[in-house]
């Protein structure tokens, strides 16, 4: 019997099987595996893959597996705080930063898994369902489809009432939670705000109340702060072309970020998770117009994230760097900005010829110093 949401939701666990199969047939999975499982025969993890029967297995056998392999070998600490106030019989809509398009979601299920708390479902960019196998491995993870915006308005408006039915069918009447960015994509320039036009989205499916409409979401706001921002020299590359003209990304340009953001040394990462919103805070907004209402929902949610950060030395040597003070000296020493500035210049020496340097660095250094300025807004507030 076909669904309402059969073309964005989740795999069954009926429909996990043939999922395996297709996976472990998939001439990638061995370049995959032996990534992260080296010390392990294909065949063996083939084997694996061919005796789970629930998404709940391939989650605690595989996923989890892949996020401690990839906490190990290129994370030097995993933290998170906060997590005392999730109850585990109750569903939230996880509204979080979005640094790394795999691993914000990813360490979060480990979080949940490790805390013995259901997992949630994730949003799935449309634009990262380029191949069978990724496609597989997402809809095997609990993840659904989301379309991104596009010229045709029409459509986009369409996709988005039907994206908001679903997200509510999962909270409301199946109880169980969903992850979802502030915003379209990741965070590009260290500056991460709400967009107004998801909380839009998610008002398009209760319209008669706009307090009830985000109130029985339950959204509680998670913080990740990264110590070395995955993927910065390609971001800050992206936003210099974006200054210069439309950008275009390559074919293949989501895919190569997901192995740069897996590959890629994060130091310390930390995830907090904030108070969810109540109805209570959103009933002062009320009255509002519209336009309005969304806009103060998108502000309350800024100001659990940005509250939330975990400052590392990083973000304080770069806003010195940027400000040309030293105001924030006392919170780094002088090996941890000499080991910035290495890290910078690395990343500058990997540049084609016609790239301004400076203005390069600039943006790099926003990527880490804007974090301070956005907690110190907030926290004043």
């Amino acid at each position: 019997m076909r669904n309402e949401f059969d073309d964005i939701r989740p795999y069954y666990d009926s429909e996990l099987p043939a999922s395996m199969c297709r996976i472990a047939n998939n001439p990638l999975f061995a370049i995959i595996a032996s990534y992260l499982f080296p010390e392990e025969p294909v065949a063996a993890l083939c084997e694996k893959l061919l005796s789970l029967k629930s998404v709940y297995e391939f989650q605690t056998q595989i996923m989890q597996r892949v996020n401690d392999r990839i906490t190990e070998k290129t994370i030097s600490h995993f933290s998170y705080g906060g997590f005392d106030v999730i109850d585990r019989n109750k569903a939230y809509l996880f509204v979080a930063n979005h640094r790394d398009i795999m691993l914000d979601a990813a360490l979060l299920q480990n979080i949940m898994i490790k805390n013995d708390v259901p997992t949630s479902q994730i949003t799935f960019g449309a634009n990262l369902m380029t191949s069978e196998i990724v496609v597989d491995i997402g809809r095997s993870n609990k993840m659904f489809r989301v379309e991104r915006p596009s010229s045709d308005l029409r459509k986009f408006y369409y996709a988005s009432e039907h994206l908001s039915k679903y997200i509510r069918h999962t909270l409301v009447e199946q109880n169980e939670s969903v992850w979802i960015a502030q915003r379209n994509g990741r965070t590009k320039d260290g500056l991460d705000r709400t967009d107004r036009g998801v909380i839009n989205m998610f008002r398009m499916s209760c319209q008669d109340d706009k307090v009830r409409s985000i109130a029985e979401l339950n959204i509680l706001p998670v913080t990740v702060s990264y110590e070395w921002e995955p993927c910065d020299i390609q971001k800050a590359c992206e936003i210099y072309a974006t200054r210069r003209g439309p950008y275009q990304k390559s074919a293949d340009e989501d895919l190569k970020s997901i192995l740069s953001g897996i590959t890629s040394h994060k130091g310390r990462v930390h995830f907090e998770f904030s108070q969810p919103i109540t109805a209570e805070e959103l009933a002062q907004f009320a009255e509002y117009p519209s336009q309005k209402f969304n806009v103060a929902v998108a502000v309350l949610v800024d100001s659990r994230i940005c509250s939330a950060y975990r400052l590392w030395p990083n973000n304080y040597i770069a806003h010195d760097m940027l400000s040309g003070t030293d105001a924030y000296a006392s919170e780094y020493s002088a090996e941890e900005k000499l080991r910035f500035v290495e890290h910078l210049e690395r990343c500058e020496s990997t540049l084609p010829e016609e790239y301004d340097r400076e203005e390069i660095r600039e943006i790099m250094l926003g990527i880490y110093a804007n974090a301070v300025d956005s907690k110190n807004i907030f926290v004043a507030r």
